[in-house]
């Protein structure tokens, strides 16, 4: 059985566009771009690419990239914008888990999650980093975005449950403080218009977690963030007030 993001993004591209999550571009790309120094000469890897709104905005800056998805329905939409706005942004179907790339890249990015919480277990989640790692030149950047757990551990006011797992806005979702996974029903329609009920179930980190499998994948310089969408930034503290976490960090080896 397919797990539940394969589901999902078989036909989810055109919708996947319109989510509010997807509206951050520019300023995203405004900021990678100054985390390389503008080096118009960097190769770039978009881990998780999806329809590639970050990856087709840099090509039109003038950079080099690749971007990797699993689903062939967000590459396919992918192409098709890369061609419409004039950009030779490449597109390839692989696995983050087992992406294949040796030290080829000097900026790996890996944003809105892309792929990574996603996993069904711990192990895959690093095995996404650790690939990462290895696509990464020594003295190259990786920067990535995490769904972050200090939200629902400091601002659900719902009681424990008995089984360790607290309630958060409706019956169908809880949240497991021991493990840090959100569990809910997820109601979607794709572009075709069909209706699906998806089982899903989420890694939700917390700084220090990230901090050290990114020590341990052997890099330094290791930066934590807060991080709201079209708003990234250094100098946002993480803290209960952000959906997600940003980690920059250089490979060191």
């Amino acid at each position: 059985m397919k797990p539940w993001y394969e589901k999902l993004f078989a036909n989810y591209a055109k919708t996947y566009d319109t989510e509010g999550f997807a509206q951050g571009t520019l300023q995203e790309v405004g900021f990678i771009e100054r985390e390389i120094g503008r080096n118009r000469q960097a190769r770039i890897l978009d881990v998780g690419c999806g329809t590639g709104r970050h990856s087709i905005e840099l090509a039109r800056r003038g950079y080099d990239v690749t971007g990797i998805d699993l689903s062939a329905a967000q590459l396919k939409h992918a192409r098709e914008k890369a061609k419409t706005a004039g950009v030779s942004a490449r597109f390839i179907q692989r696995d983050a888990r087992k992406a294949g790339f040796g030290k080829q890249f000097d900026l790996v990015m890996m944003l809105c999650e892309g792929g990574f919480s996603l996993m069904a277990t711990d192990d895959e989640n690093f095995a996404i980093l650790a690939s990462c790692a290895k696509a990464l030149k020594k003295g190259g950047k990786l920067i990535f975005s995490s769904l972050n757990a200090l939200p629902p551990l400091v601002n659900s006011r719902k009681e424990i449950m008995n089984d360790g797992t607290a309630s958060t806005q409706t019956p169908s979702i809880t949240f497991d403080v021991a493990t840090l996974r959100k569990r809910s029903t997820m109601k979607a329609v794709d572009d075709s218009g069909r209706k699906m009920t998806l089982r899903c179930n989420e890694r939700y980190f917390m700084p220090s977690e990230l901090r050290w499998m990114l020590q341990t994948l052997g890099f330094k310089d290791i930066g934590i963030f807060g991080c709201t969408v079209g708003k990234f930034s250094r100098k946002v503290k993480p803290s209960s007030q952000e959906f997600e976490l940003l980690a920059i960090a250089v490979k060191n080896s």
